[in-house]
């Protein structure tokens, strides 16, 4: 068993390698209205994201999820740590080094009618993103436009329509549309499921399924339930608190979780079957506050394995099996600490 503290090592084929990722908010106050505190959204997360490949990245709200996914694209800079994009350190690039990269990187919101302007008709909306990025002649942009909606499952027919005329998961498609308009290599998926109704969410993620093969996308797709992403994930992490408790292959962390916050995830997952889910887990009490998080393991204020030790380390994510890495010191080696069986 090889122990590894930080799952991002480089390799050919990686098209993201975030290191030591960090974004904190700063809290003001007093009467000079100076930093007293900040929330810590992301504490030291690292990893990496191959070309073509789809990490889902999950938690409960508060987890830093969408900090990271945002943070990535530089729609907020980072408090510190590494982004690399196809080999280029994009951590501190002003906004005009930056330009060449947005063409390249993309984002799906999670709320459709937010995302999009109201006042403006679909045509301006996707018409956008291809006069901003300067990709075709004017007069081939709306045979493009028609072009995106139908890939999307929508009517070219619908380019005069304004947003409030469709539906959630009608809108949601047409922001998908957005995204790829420009024809990047890597979408950021915001929750691009969770405000819509459970019969259009499966809809949803068949289609960026359908496109990430068309477009050959690399992606990371935010989501707060498992069950989301379980079918269009090829790896899984698993955040709380602004840090990473586990990555795994997707098969491999819903047959075999290791740790116990993934553990207790999952068994909140309905499963039919009965066959993969553990033993159903209760946590109790709410997630701590991100501006004075638990010493030690994060996770432990909440988690059934506890121990003293718990509050005086902060458990790195270590290799238990090939690309599979935890972060606890009951249940993953670290150091001295023992494993012990769940």
């Amino acid at each position: 068993m090889s122990v590894n503290p930080k799952p991002n090592p480089a390799q050919a084929g990686d098209l993201l390698q975030i290191t030591n990722l960090q974004k904190f908010f700063p809290i003001k106050g007093g009467i000079f209205n100076r930093v007293v505190n900040n929330v810590r959204a992301v504490s030291d997360v690292s990893f990496t994201i191959k070309r073509g490949e789809v990490i889902g990245l999950v938690g409960e709200s508060g987890s830093g999820k969408t900090t990271v996914g945002r943070t990535l694209l530089k729609l907020v800079e980072p408090s510190g740590g590494k982004i690399e994009f196809d080999g280029n350190d994009i951590t501190h690039l002003p906004p005009a080094q930056m330009r060449p990269f947005r063409k390249r990187m993309q984002i799906v919101f999670q709320d459709p009618y937010a995302s999009l302007n109201p006042r403006e008709k679909i045509r301006t909306v996707l018409g956008h993103a291809l006069s901003v990025h300067n990709i075709g002649a004017p007069s081939e942009r709306e045979d493009r436009i028609v072009k995106l909606l139908e890939q999307v499952g929508l009517s070219g027919d619908y380019l005069d329509r304004f947003p409030h005329e469709f539906s959630g998961g009608q809108r949601q498609r047409i922001g998908i549309a957005r995204a790829l308009a420009v024809e990047p290599e890597f979408v950021v998926a915001d929750e691009p499921v969770s405000a819509l109704d459970v019969s259009i969410q499966a809809q949803v993620v068949n289609l960026l399924e359908d496109l990430k093969a068309e477009y050959n996308l690399t992606m990371l797709f935010i989501a707060h339930d498992l069950a989301v992403v379980e079918h269009i994930s090829d790896r899984v992490i698993v955040m709380y608190l602004g840090r990473i408790m586990e990555i795994a292959p997707t098969r491999k962390l819903y047959s075999t979780p290791n740790h116990p916050y993934t553990k207790a995830l999952l068994s909140a997952v309905p499963d039919p079957d009965k066959r993969h889910r553990p033993d159903r887990v209760i946590l109790t009490g709410d997630i701590p506050s991100p501006i004075n998080p638990p010493s030690g393991c994060v996770f432990r204020t909440r988690c059934p394995l506890a121990i003293e030790d718990c509050a005086k380390v902060v458990p790195e994510p270590v290799e238990i099996s090939p690309g599979h890495f935890s972060a606890c010191i009951r249940t993953a080696p670290q150091g001295n600490a023992a494993p012990v069986a769940l």
